[in-house]
């Protein structure tokens, strides 16, 4: 089995190889965990295309995939407490997951609980700890109606499962395809497409109360209009820029190892469900790539590592 998933320079998916890679050693405040999943996400393949994160520097190639994954500690860094070797952990990837070895930063690195699988605990720092952070942002009270666009994908379906827990009615747009997952979700279905703000407003006549973006452009322009109050529109596509003309903002990201422990707890309550649609081997990272990239994925995509 390769030991890593890497792009070897800023395109397309032809810069993508297996690779033999170093075994990590943690710095100060990292944990190096044997990875046992990791969830596969949009931003993998952005970040391959030339995407950089905020105050990030410039790559070094190669560049091991993966933002997120759940494994079992192996060694400490300086000046980590409240972990040990062998403790099964999930958190935010600090150099990538799609690997044997990973290394995680402790603050946003949580234990895993029992009743929580590596599979599903590898899914949630990004999409479920992204999802959470949007809705809290946004502030709505009980019984508010919250407009989803892109209700069907990782992020999406966390929103809805979240939102439902907090009380809120949800309205979910995402393609037909989609239809029957997003209301098994618990959400008012609408087409996506031209013309969406008319279907919305059948679906919610009484209005919407807040706005989730997780598609930007166009949809996000239209979504927006549908607000009597543009402070309650967040997007997790859109620039900050474009978030602000419109009089929004983006989510804003916690990255808190107490959003994490969270989000596990509404897994192990039974309030929401990360709705792994699909597990590939490291061996197939290819593939797992693929099927988040085509944009037609059911909720969410994971890379399982054998132990």
């Amino acid at each position: 089995m390769p030991k890593a998933y890497v792009y070897t320079r800023h395109g397309g998916p032809e810069t993508e190889a297996f690779a033999d890679v170093d075994r990590p050693s943690p710095g100060p405040g990292e944990l190096l965990i044997a990875v046992r999943a990791a969830g596969v996400n949009p931003v993998d393949w952005r970040l391959r295309g030339g995407m950089r994160r905020p105050g990030a520097a410039e790559p070094v190639f190669p560049v091991v995939f993966g933002s997120e994954a759940a494994g079992v500690v192996e060694e400490l860094g300086a000046g980590v407490t409240g972990f040990a070797v062998g403790d099964a952990v999930f958190g935010n990837t600090a150099g990538g997951a799609f690997a044997g070895h990973a290394l995680l930063p402790a603050t946003v690195t949580a234990h895993q609980p029992a009743a929580l699988s590596f599979t599903d605990a590898a899914t949630l720092p990004v999409a479920a700890a992204t999802a959470y952070d949007g809705v809290r942002q946004l502030d709505l009270p009980e019984g508010a109606t919250l407009l989803i666009t892109g209700a069907g994908g990782g992020v999406g379906a966390a929103v809805v499962q979240i939102a439902r827990a907090w009380g809120l009615r949800v309205v979910g747009l995402a393609s037909e395809a989609k239809k029957e997952f997003v209301e098994s979700l618990g959400a008012v279905h609408v087409p996506s497409g031209p013309g969406l703000a008319e279907r919305v407003r059948a679906a919610a006549p009484q209005g919407v109360d807040g706005v989730y973006d997780l598609v930007g452009g166009e949809v996000l322009a239209e979504a927006a209009g549908l607000l009597a109050d543009p402070a309650k529109l967040i997007t997790a596509a859109a620039t900050p820029e474009t978030a602000a003309a419109l009089g929004g903002a983006r989510v804003e990201r916690a990255r808190t190892a107490a959003v994490l422990d969270e989000v596990a707890e509404l897994v192990v309550g039974g309030e929401l469900d990360p709705h792994v649609s699909q597990i590939f081997p490291l061996d197939r990272a290819d593939e797992a790539l693929r099927a988040v990239e085509d944009g037609h994925a059911l909720g969410k995509i994971v890379i399982e590592v054998a132990g």
